[in-house]
């Protein structure tokens, strides 16, 4: 890639001082006007044709065709010349077919690079490819300084034709080694694709504005070098000794150009970034500018020309590159041409049209020409802060539509909340309709009332549940009578759901409701009128005494005792319900009994009456719950019951250390439902805990309650410094990782026993995996802190992308969080994520702080490591055979909080102890 694009701007320049001394020896620099005019007329009329065959044929074809009809091109133009035949009519054609090339060449260079890299190998080899450019610019303009005197503007000619058939091999060999087809095309992408490369640039904000910087930039520079070439020719007359003076500063600004390329572009570009990077050309050309107003002299214009050369070519063309990166491949491949062809050659015709009409109508000094650059570069800057705007949000589009199709999401018209609620209440299945119903919101619950209502007849009794939930969005007594009705049916939960109804949101008096179902004769209304009496008496003790809810309980517990006594499961629910309502201390030993139920219904309801109990007895058993999956949603519930008084309780209970492990990563999502400052608070408290799994809990609770109420204070300060803490142990496991992984020498533990040697093996094996468990796990706990420190929007479409199975997805999703870090951050973190996707040695070197020993990045896990990290450590440490461990190991022992930590510290050392004594005891008898 890098020889491809050498030897196009050695080309470039060998014809474009070679064709400029003939036009201006032949029609002076007066005609360039109407010389840039062409190009833009020519560059519009071509670019239909261009566009035309991009869509029929391939890059590559395109790209071969175009060197071939330039090498053909440059071939005439020699031989004319030999015959001294070339008129003004040619001169002007193949003016217009050198300034095409400069740009149609180049552009196609660049889109194919975007094809071969992704993002972030795009930032790291652009500057070294553009390197390449710019030593083709020296090379081939002191190549044609130094042969020109000696063997003519013709022969010139002839190398350069020759130069172009070399490149098409070349082109053959990129598509051999590279790996061409990479980016994916997304179906949003394709639906544009019928539109022209014009509607495609005005479609997109960002391409529009990208597009008018650049043609600023092409004006901005032809005017600079309308005053370069005019001055330049009224002081040496002589064509041979005018070529030879261009060719001579367009070499020395290249030079300098290089010089930057290598030591400052890539140091620019990530220091200022992609955006603030655009700005350096035009301030420069601007001060530049200012200073030929005072010295109006051709030193200033070298100046000013140096400027643009060096500058556009390395820190501006690695910049205006890589803004346009978040563009997709489809749409870039139909719109970059244009934007360097057409763009660039009607900029070229505007400077044109302001040289003919304003300079030259008004008959103006060429000075004033200065006046006119310093204007194009104030709306110049403008745009450039416009493309700092649309660059993000373009970026942020395109990872977005990346992610849905490497995940295979269909990009279909999206129908509306109201259209989709409408089709699955009229055809949804049951566990459809209970799911819409369940997350259906007020305003939405009362445009669909003529689908609810009917559903209060429908054949499934969940249905018909989620029903009439629904009905207490309506006016008072809506559907009375099929409520009423369903009273009777053979369904406790129907039942209670239906009495709730009638007691809350009907004017039925609730003493005739009581009076009618409490002694009712079913036990199915019977049981359901005593959990609403227990409800309702709940805030009303006058209720609870007036149909005697406590002696009502005893009776019902007395009646479960009798020998023959049969309830249903769903009996036992209401009760122990009942009791949680009606808060009577006498009867929570029935709830602690049914913990142990057999039956896990019964024990789930069992669960949900301690929760609504309140009762501060209940609570370890609750936290002992989440532990167990099968009860773990109805402990969460139950938990969050207790109201926000809970946060400090399970806080406490975790400074204690009277939290089990494997229930310490649930406690996040009780405190998080309270959707409170004093929650973002508990849950920063937790995120300090060596827990892996408490962390990563605790930062998904805070990003999703940061999504349900983004005015709390969420700490900013803390969550940084979090940040750099979680960030700084994620780089010592990752360094740690690679010395077991990488510097393992088995032979040296030859003389542990063989059964040693095999446990070894395995427990190395064992804790390479957990690592790799760990490091994705703090990798996601760091995403969701991102995403409460930064945009929550933005994060979450980084993480998506970073997760992806394609690779320059992720590589992509780094360059996007590139744009968003902050330099600290990004120096700490990016590294390790680019590690994430592939082992590169020298990100290796950059993040390490020296070569570890094995021993030393065993204890570097101990001392960053939760327990879960720990354990397999020390397992490991035990079959090494090493008694320089032994301190270690004794001091875990005591200090370490983890049981089994300490447990497994303990063991170690009985098995390291012996060892210690046999070397004892070796060193003794050779003494």
């Amino acid at each position: 890639m890098q020889l491809y694009v050498f030897l196009i701007i050695t080309i470039l320049l060998i014809v474009k001082p070679t064709v400029n001394a003939l036009f201006l020896k032949g029609l002076g620099a007066d005609s360039l006007a109407f010389g840039y005019l062409l190009i833009a007329a020519t560059a519009i009329v071509t670019s239909y044709f261009y566009n035309q065959a991009v869509r029929r044929y391939s890059l590559r074809r395109i790209m071969v065709s175009s060197l071939v009809f330039f090498a053909l091109a440059f071939v005439f133009l020699a031989v004319l010349y030999k015959l001294n035949a070339i008129g003004a009519i040619a001169l002007y054609i193949f003016y217009v077919i050198s300034g095409i090339f400069a740009v149609l060449t180049t552009s196609q260079f660049w889109l194919l690079a975007n094809m071969v890299f992704n993002a972030r190998e795009a930032k790291r080899l652009f500057g070294f490819i553009g390197s390449g450019a710019i030593a083709g610019g020296i090379f081939g303009g002191y190549l044609t300084t130094i042969l020109v005197p000696y063997i003519g503007n013709g022969n010139m000619l002839l190398i350069a034709a020759l130069f172009i058939i070399s490149c098409i091999p070349l082109l053959s060999l990129i598509y051999k080694k590279g790996y061409v087809s990479r980016a994916s095309i997304s179906e949003s992408s394709n639906h544009s694709l019928g539109d022209s490369a014009y509607k495609l640039l005005l479609k997109s904000r960002h391409l529009t504005y990208l597009a008018l910087i650049i043609g600023l930039g092409v004006i901005v520079a032809k005017l600079v070098d309308f005053q370069f070439s005019d001055f330049a020719a009224r002081s040496i007359p002589d064509a041979d000794q005018l070529a030879s003076f261009f060719g001579f500063w367009f070499s020395t600004f290249n030079l300098v150009s290089l010089g930057i390329q290598l030591f400052l572009t890539n140091r620019v570009v990530e220091k200022l970034g992609v955006n603030s990077s655009l700005l350096i050309l035009p301030l420069g050309i601007a001060l530049g500018s200012l200073l030929f107003l005072t010295f109006p002299e051709l030193w200033v214009l070298i100046i000013i020309k140096g400027i643009d050369g060096s500058f556009k070519q390395s820190v501006n063309k690695a910049a205006t590159e890589l803004a346009m990166v978040p563009v997709s491949l489809e749409i870039k491949n139909r719109t970059k041409s244009f934007i360097d062809v057409v763009v660039d050659s009607v900029a070229t015709g505007i400077a044109g049209c302001l040289l003919i009409f304003v300079i030259k109508g008004l008959s103006l000094p060429s000075n004033y020409v200065t006046v006119i650059i310093i204007f194009l570069i104030l709306v110049w800057i403008v745009g450039i802060f416009r493309v700092r705007d649309s660059y993000f949000k373009s970026f942020r589009q395109s990872l977005k539509e990346a992610v849905e199709v490497t995940e295979g999401v269909p990009r279909r018209k999206r129908k509306s909340p109201l259209e989709l609620g409408k089709r699955i209440l009229s055809n949804g299945n049951p566990l459809q309709i209970v799911e819409y119903l369940n997350h259906l919101n007020k305003r939405n619950a009362k445009i669909l009332k003529q689908k609810i209502i009917p559903l209060l007849n429908h054949v499934d009794d969940a249905v018909k549940i989620a029903a009439i939930n629904q009905l207490y969005h309506y006016p008072e007594g809506t559907a009375l009578e099929a409520v009423r009705d369903m009273v009777h049916l053979k369904d406790d939960e129907v039942v209670y759901a239906a009495m709730n109804y009638l007691i809350l949101h009907t004017s039925l008096n609730d003493s005739r409701i009581f009076d009618s179902y409490l002694n009712h004769s079913s036990d199915y209304i019977a049981h359901a009128a005593l959990l609403c009496l227990a409800k309702e008496a709940r805030n009303n003790q006058q209720i609870a005494s007036r149909y005697n809810l406590e002696l009502r309980i005893e009776l019902w517990l007395a009646e479960l005792e009798l020998p023959d006594s049969d309830h249903r499961p769903e009996e036992l629910s209401f009760l122990l319900e009942s009791i949680g309502y009606a808060q009577m201390p006498q009867f929570y030993s029935f709830i602690s009994a049914n913990f142990n139920n057999r039956n896990p219904h019964i024990v789930s309801h069992a669960i949900i009456a301690a929760g609504i109990s309140r009762a501060p007895q209940f609570i370890d058993a609750l936290i002992d719950f989440l532990t167990v999956k099968q009860y773990r949603k109805d402990a969460i519930a139950a938990l969050i019951a207790y109201g926000e008084s809970i946060s400090e309780i399970l806080l406490a209970r975790e400074a204690e250390k009277l939290l089990k492990n494997n229930a310490k990563k649930y406690i996040p999502a009780v405190i998080q439902t309270f959707e409170t400052q004093a929650s973002v608070r508990v849950l920063l408290r937790l995120l300090q805990s060596r827990d892996n799994l408490i962390r990563r809990a605790s930062a998904k609770s805070l990003h999703k309650l940061k999504g349900k109420n983004p005015k709390l204070n969420y700490f900013p300060k803390t969550v940084f410094r979090l940040l750099l803490q979680y960030t700084f142990e994620y780089r010592d496991i990752v360094s740690s990782r690679k010395v077991i992984k990488s510097n393992f020498n088995a032979k040296a533990y030859d003389r542990l026993p063989e059964d040693d040697q095999t446990e070894l093996l395995q427990a190395r094996e064992g804790l390479l995996e957990v690592l790799d468990r760990q490091l994705s796990l703090r990798i996601e706990t760091i995403f969701q802190l991102l995403a409460v420190y930064y945009s929550r929007k933005d994060l979450d479409v980084a993480y998506k992308g970073f997760v992806s199975t394609d690779r320059d997805t992720r590589a992509n999703a780094i360059e996007f969080l590139d744009n968003i870090l902050s330099p600290k951050l990004k120096h700490s973190l990016l590294p390790l994520l680019e590690l994430a996707i592939i082992e590169d040695v020298d990100v290796y070197q950059e993040i390490l702080e020296d070569d570890i020993s094995f021993n030393k990045a065993l204890i570097k896990l101990i001392e960053v490591g939760d327990g879960n990290l720990r354990l397999p450590v020390i397992y490991l440490i035990q079959f090494l055979g090493d008694t320089s461990f032994l301190p270690l190991l004794a001091e875990l022992k005591i200090t370490a909080k983890n049981r089994d930590v300490r447990s497994f510290a303990s063991l170690a050392l009985k098995k390291l102890q012996p060892a210690l004594l046999d070397t004892t005891t070796g060193t003794s008898l050779g003494s």
